[in-house]
């Protein structure tokens, strides 16, 4: 099983059309339709709210939305205080709320996350401007995280 953030989704519609790649779709809502796609709620509202075509293809499919639970909440604050921030001062240039609630699912459910966030090669000097990606690839988070594009080359599907 993958989640998926909203921004490697919206990745997906925006660059690979349902009318010209339309075999990779049906292989996405076969995963979707197996149990094997989910997003956190959060992301589902992100990607209605920025691309409502796609969220509507998604809620079309009914896929399964993760919650926010109380470990989820745990992890997140876990997460949260790993990297500085405070009082949910969120630093601009790194994850917000959003951002460690769908870090938080994916840790706590033991799965990798699909995110098509900004890929930083080093940590910043403050933790706080740490994109999705390096914040998942933390020693004490440790969630795997691909991009769209490395999800679809692991899969070794043909499309």
């Amino acid at each position: 099983m993958h989640l998926l953030d909203a921004s490697a989704i919206i990745y997906a519609w925006d660059n690979y059309p349902i009318q010209q790649f339309p075999k990779l779709w049906e292989w996405l809502a076969e995963l979707v339709k197996d149990g094997d796609l989910k997003i956190p709620e959060v992301a589902f509202e992100e990607t209605e709210k920025n691309s409502p075509e796609c969220g509507q293809w998604l809620k079309d499919l009914g896929i399964e939305k993760t919650p926010i639970t109380q470990v989820v909440l745990i992890e997140a604050l876990r997460i949260m205080a790993l990297l500085g921030i405070e009082d949910d001062k969120y630093h601009s240039k790194g994850v917000g709320e959003n951002d460690l609630f769908i870090i938080a699912s994916a840790s706590t459910l033991k799965v990798p996350l699909v995110s098509n966030e900004e890929v930083q090669s080093t940590a910043p000097q403050i933790l706080s401007k740490a994109k999705i990606p390096l914040v998942c690839g933390l020693k004490t988070v440790k969630v795997p995280c691909l991009s769209f594009l490395q999800f679809l080359k692991e899969s070794k599907e043909v499309f």
